[in-house]
C-alpha cells in the first residue's frame, strides 16, 4: 500500500471517531455565511482575514485537500463556484452531504494531491489549501501544480505545519526526534507511526514551503503564525503553523 493510501484510510478513521477537522458545518452556520457573517481556518485557531479573499461571488475556487464540509460550504454560500479535491472518502461524503442539505452545486473529486492535478491550466481564481502538506513527502510539486492551474492574478491560500511539532513526544514535554521527520526513510519510525495510528506524516522546512512557493513563481503577499490550539506548545505560545497568501502575477 502506498503511504498516500495509508493516510486516506487514517483520515477516514479519524472522521468516524469525531475528528475536529472532519465535522461539517451546520445549517445555521451556512445561513450566517449567506448573510455575510463567516470565518474559515487555514490553521488551528486564527481565522483567515477576509481581505485575503477579495470578492468571491462568481469566482472559481478549488479546495485542495480541503474536504470535510467546513470551508467549501461557506464559499458556496458567498457565491463562489466551488470544486473540492481530497483523498479521503469520508471527507468527500461530508462535502456531498452539506451540498445536498443546503441545495448548492459543487464539483467533488477524489484525488491525490501528490500527483498531477486533474485540471486544465488557468482554471481557478483561488485555491484554499489548509494544513495537509504534512501528509505528503514532496511539497514543491504541489506548489508548481497550484501555479499552473491558477489564472493570472489568482490567489493561493495555504496552511503550513512548520515542523516544530515533529520534535516532540505526544505529551509535548520532551524532544525525542530529529528533523526531518520522514517515516519512509526510517523503518522504525514507519512502524511506530502505524502503531500510533498517526498515518505517515512528514516535517517540511521553510525552504520547501515558502521557498517552494517562490520557486513556483508565486509572489508572497502576507503571512501569519498560529499555534496548535491545545497542548504544552500552545500553552507556551509556540507557533507551529504558518498561513500564507501568495499571488500568481
Amino acid at each position: 500500500m502506498e503511504y498516500q493510501d495509508i493516510n486516506a484510510a487514517t483520515v477516514d478513521r479519524w472522521v468516524e471517531e469525531g475528528w475536529e477537522w472532519g465535522k461539517p458545518i451546520d445549517h445555521e452556520t451556512f445561513l450566517m455565511a449567506k448573510a455575510g457573517q463567516w470565518n474559515v481556518l487555514l490553521t488551528p485557531t486564527k481565522p483567515v482575514p477576509h481581505t485575503w479573499f477579495g470578492e468571491l461571488k462568481g469566482k472559481r475556487v478549488l479546495g485542495l485537500a480541503s474536504g470535510g464540509g467546513q470551508q467549501m460550504p461557506v464559499f458556496a454560500a458567498l457565491g463562489a463556484d466551488c470544486t473540492v479535491l481530497d483523498y479521503s472518502v469520508k471527507q468527500l461524503q461530508s462535502e456531498e452531504m452539506v451540498a445536498s442539505r443546503e441545495g448548492y452545486k459543487i464539483e467533488i473529486l477524489r484525488g491525490d494531491m501528490s500527483k498531477p492535478l486533474p485540471f486544465a491550466d488557468e482554471s481557478f481564481d483561488l485555491i484554499f489549501h489548509p494544513v495537509s502538506n504534512c501528509y505528503v513527502k514532496e511539497v514543491r510539486p504541489i506548489f508548481r501544480e497550484c501555479f499552473r492551474i491558477l489564472k493570472s492574478g489568482g490567489v493561493l491560500l495555504s496552511g503550513l505545519d512548520n515542523g516544530i511539532n515533529y520534535f516532540f513526544d505526544e505529551s509535548e514535554d520532551r524532544i525525542v526526534y530529529t528533523l526531518p521527520f520522514d517515516p519512509l526513510s526510517d523503518p522504525a519510525l514507519f512502524e511506530q507511526s502505524q502503531k500510533n495510528g498517526d498515518g505517515i506524516q512528514f516535517s517540511h522546512t521553510f525552504e520547501e514551503q515558502i521557498g517552494g512557493q517562490l520557486e513556483a513563481g508565486f509572489v508572497l503577499t502576507d503571512v501569519y503564525e498560529d499555534t496548535n490550539g491545545v497542548g504544552n506548545l500552545h500553552d507556551h505560545n509556540v507557533p507551529t503553523f504558518w498561513a500564507t497568501r501568495a499571488v500568481k502575477r
